[in-house]
């Protein structure tokens, strides 16, 4: 249902191939944000959550609602903002009439929606879950470290005065769910936190992380992932696609 289209980074010059994630409108159709192809993306610098949403018209029953703006996170660690096509004025055209019993359904139509898939089989696709508060940021980073594997997490308080949201045997994770990219005494604390914990240090930022931030998470071999409003995160440096490889 959604189209793929090309999206090169301002940044580092990467060339990425994008897919807004699928999402099924209230009458049951699948419906992705309609990209505006050709449009340069743009570098998200600073967050606000009235401007992380845009109005999406169902082709079908012609509803129209707020969906979260596509974003991805590049490998480089900026965010870029993915520009969609405004909701025309004019009234959409009618819905096609439903299939009667025993009729054959459309050519092209998904029986399913698809969700993004970061791994390869035997583990399931990633059931994401849409963040609208930074608290739900910090369920949707423990829904995906227990798709990874991990076990027993524990949410911690919110703001706790350690920076440790989620804790796990063998595992302590940030979020950081502001408009500013995470720095480098953020991912050296976390850091820290695991190593006096002998356990995996994972950190998952909305805004991405800064050149110094992303160069000693390398070094340390601490997972960075970026998340999106869709609550998919991304593998935003070689340890956090090793983590996605090996699982917990």
């Amino acid at each position: 249902m959604g189209q793929n289209v090309p999206v090169r980074c301002p940044a580092c010059r990467r060339q990425h191939s994008f897919t807004p994630p699928v999402f099924p409108c209230a009458c049951g159709e699948p419906l992705a944000p309609p990209l505006l192809r050709g449009a340069a993306p743009e570098r998200i610098t600073h967050r606000t959550w009235t401007d992380a949403w845009v109005t999406v018209r169902c082709g079908s029953c012609g509803r129209q609602d707020q969906w979260p703006q596509p974003e991805l996170g590049c490998a480089c660690g900026v965010v870029l903002r993915i520009p969609v096509r405004p909701v025309p004025r004019t009234a959409p055209p009618p819905a096609t009439p439903a299939a009667g019993p025993g009729t054959a359904p459309a050519a092209g139509r998904p029986s399913h929606i698809p969700l993004p898939r970061t791994a390869t089989p035997p583990r399931p696709a990633f059931r994401p879950m849409t963040i609208r508060t930074g608290r739900d940021a910090v369920t949707a980073a423990a829904l995906y470290l227990k798709w990874l594997g991990f076990r027993d997490i524990m949410q911690s308080p919110e703001r706790p005065a350690s920076g440790i949201d989620l804790r796990a045997p063998g595992l302590v994770a940030q979020v950081d769910p502001t408009t500013h990219p995470a720095g480098l005494r953020d991912v050296e604390c976390l850091w820290l936190h695991g190593l006096s914990a002998s356990a995996v240090s994972v950190f998952f930022s909305l805004a991405g992380y800064d050149d110094d931030a992303r160069a000693r998470a390398d070094a340390l071999d601490v997972p960075l992932f970026v998340m999106d409003l869709t609550g998919t995160p991304q593998p935003a440096n070689r340890p956090a696609d090793e983590l996605i490889t090996t699982g917990a």
